[in-house]
């Protein structure tokens, strides 16, 4: 079953169930792919990759809009930015542990032979080429840069 059946689905037990915040979070993933799909030169398919790029940017968006209706001392706000967030979160691949991100830029490093922290686009561009979907860009950014560091 692919995603975008997975959603439609979903999109009809929340109707059902009268779930309207998770209604309204299944529909935001469902323009997303419905876009992508019918965008200009496109074949009206979504690939997987394109499927996971599109729910993670709707699940950044969410999380740094809580963030921010945090500060602004906006919790009504907030809470449902979160809330969708996590419902978004649902249909992302498993993310992968810090210490499984360690392991992975080591070897990068190792592999492009990186002397320090002036190689960090080096080991970036392989670092995000490698990992992609699986974890934060943040994150890797984080650690390579301590690793980088640590040199």
């Amino acid at each position: 079953m692919t995603l975008t059946e997975q959603i439609n689905q979903d999109i009809k037990k929340a109707m059902l169930a009268k779930e309207k915040q998770k209604l309204a979070a299944l529909r935001a993933i469902k323009s997303a792919l419905l876009l992508e799909a019918t965008k200009e030169g496109g074949n009206g398919e979504v690939s997987a990759d394109a499927e996971t790029k599109i729910i993670q940017k709707l699940y950044k968006q969410r999380v740094d809009a809580g963030k921010i209706y945090r500060e602004q001392n906006r919790p009504d706000l907030a809470e449902e930015e979160e809330f969708q967030a996590k419902v978004i979160e649902v249909y992302l691949p498993e993310q992968m542990s810090e210490e499984e991100i360690k392991a992975v830029v080591k070897e990068i490093i190792a592999s492009v032979g990186a002397t320090g922290t002036s190689d960090m686009g080096k080991v970036m561009g392989a670092c995000m080429g490698k990992l992609k979907g699986k974890a934060d860009g943040s994150l890797i950014s984080k650690v390579v840069k301590s690793e980088l560091a640590n040199l």
